[in-house]
């Protein structure tokens, strides 16, 4: 480094250079640094505000996220704060239920499917797990101002209380929002679809229980209306405009209470935010620039009718976090990263694309393409009555199996087991990392090739199914208390599975020559090679 002072220099708190700097302490930068620093590596966090922002943004999440913050030991911490919605209506004008969409008590993930809550309370939590980590710190009033790169690291540059310091990194994650300056010093261009709308989101404390209704989109032609949960405490009512001109006249408190009238009162509730939004749906061209990566809404804006763009941040995290924890760890190279947008872009534009196709359909203004909307949808309501599930896409190239393998990109499930002490879900029984999931009669085969240890230097978890948990040397023998496991195995047609850090599934096999390829294959692709006889010889 050149035409630096070397004191202005930053570093972690134990006297060393990061190994990562993260850009922004939003709940995506806060999950991006705890992962990274629960496994070890260490991480400075900067950001611009002189606190936690501390105003909702999100208003809910799914059960795969809440399998992250389980992780990150705040699930439970978070249970009392939240409200699970079981439904999300869609009506028009006149109240006619449209659609409905459903959600499980307990979803793919071991969690509720949809959780209502205010973003508040989630940032305390995962500030309090970032603050109990020893080698992440967080900078607030720490406004970065410039970005430069190296062949092995990259340059910060920041404005905080001390004045202009400098600090290098072997990674920056960009995770500083919308207007990211990550994205923008990379000079990384957006691909817009053209969905842009002006809301006024009101945000509501209450002062008594009341009746409300919890999850609804409104297509009324004379106003689209959003009203949503913000967890047990908090409502909020968003109302689309015509124009961002007109928020300074509609934020006035008298007219927001006029609006809301037919639901709230001030004896109700008191309101304790206007803001405005426009919606909007933009995807960065790049990902990734050398030692830089974008993630949340640096790399991705979505219209919020899902309530994904927070839960879409977290999955880009958590994609992330484990393919660095390899290359920091040496133990795979760097171009593993370039696996990341492979995988995530193609999620995100199907989810951009679901949320736009519903905002369409949402916010018709013009009345005779309204009234044809809900004869249409109203009609299909009637040929299945069933409430419409919702099923985001799996991951299709990347870092998997060369083979196609049923279940291969898979959001992976989570059941109950039983480990002989406890009975809980698989995550906080085993916890993180690479799962092999594999059936009791296969284990024969991993220890016959002699891959267990290899395993486990690598740091694969192997979680044995079988009839009842038992003690093993290497291996957790666990048993499936609820069948999740089973009927999950039943249904790929499979006796293991490969679960990546991320909740993915890596690849199947079917049988124990292909459990032990399975396994070899997994080694290769972490670039701990494995070469045990008889196995992998036609991997």
């Amino acid at each position: 480094m050149t035409g630096v002072d070397v004191a202005a220099v930053g570093a972690v708190p134990n006297g060393t250079t990061p190994d990562v700097v993260v850009v922004g302490y939003g709940p995506v930068g806060m999950v991006a640094a705890a992962l990274l620093g629960r496994a070890g590596h260490r991480v400075l966090v900067l950001e611009r505000y002189a606190g936690l922002y501390n105003l909702p943004r999100a208003a809910s999440f799914d059960d795969e996220t809440m399998r992250t913050l389980a992780r990150l030991g705040v699930a439970e911490e978070l249970l009392p704060k939240v409200r699970v919605q079981p439904t999300y209506e869609w009506r028009n004008g006149s109240g006619d239920l449209l659609i409905e969409q459903s959600f499980a008590e307990t979803g793919r993930s071991g969690w509720a499917e949809w959780n209502m809550m205010y973003q508040p309370d989630l940032e305390e939590a995962l500030d309090s797990v970032c603050r109990s980590m020893p080698r992440v710190e967080v900078r607030h009033d720490s406004t970065v101002v410039a970005l430069e790169q190296a062949t092995d690291h990259a340059t910060v540059t920041y404005e905080g209380p001390e004045g202009r310091r400098t600090v290098e990194a072997r990674y920056v994650l960009g995770c500083d929002g919308g207007n990211s300056f990550v994205r923008s010093s990379l000079g990384v261009e957006l691909h817009d679809y053209g969905f842009s709308e002006p809301w006024m989101v009101c945000d509501f404390r209450f002062r008594r229980p009341t009746e409300v209704p919890r999850a609804l989109q409104l297509g009324d032609p004379l106003g689209p209306t959003s009203i949503i949960s913000l967890g047990p405490a908090h409502h909020r009512f968003s109302f689309m405009l015509d124009s961002v001109g007109d928020f300074e006249t509609e934020r006035d408190p008298q007219r927001v209470w006029k609006r809301v009238a037919s639901y709230l009162t001030p004896d109700d509730a008191d309101l304790i935010r206007v803001a405005t939004y426009t919606f909007r749906s933009l995807i960065a061209q790049e990902w990734r620039r050398g030692r830089v990566l974008l993630a949340g809404d640096a790399a991705h804006q979505m219209p919020p009718f899902l309530g994904q763009g927070m839960c879409s941040g977290f999955r880009d995290v958590q994609n992330l976090a484990f393919k660095l924890d390899l290359v920091l760890r040496a133990a795979a190279p760097d171009d593993i990263l370039d696996t990341y947008q492979t995988e995530r872009e193609p999620h995100v534009r199907a989810v951009t694309e679901k949320g736009i196709e519903l905002g369409h359909l949402q916010t018709l203004r013009d009345p005779e393409r309204a009234a044809e909307r809900d004869r249409t949808l109203l009609a299909r309501r009637v040929e299945s009555a069933v409430p419409e599930p919702m099923r985001f896409p799996d991951l299709v190239e990347g870092l998997f199996t060369r083979g196609a393998g049923a279940g291969r990109g898979q959001l992976s499930v989570q059941g109950v087991v039983d480990d002989g002490t406890r009975s809980d879900r698989l995550d906080q029984i085993v916890g993180g990392g690479f799962h092999l999931l594999v059936d009791e009669d296969h284990l024969a085969a991993l220890e016959s090739h002699r891959l267990l240890d290899d395993l486990a230097g690598a740091g694969v978890r192997v979680v044995v199914l079988g009839e009842r948990a038992a003690a093993h040397p290497v291996a957790t023998v666990v048993r499936d208390v609820d069948g999740t496991y089973h009927a999950w195995f039943a249904e790929l047609g499979c006796s293991a599975v490969v679960v990546r850090p991320d909740f993915y599934v890596y690849g199947t096999a079917d049988h124990s020559d292909a459990v032990a390829r399975l396994a070899v294959e997994l080694l290769d692709a972490i670039h701990r090679h494995a070469t045990p006889s008889g196995a992998g010889a036609d991997t």
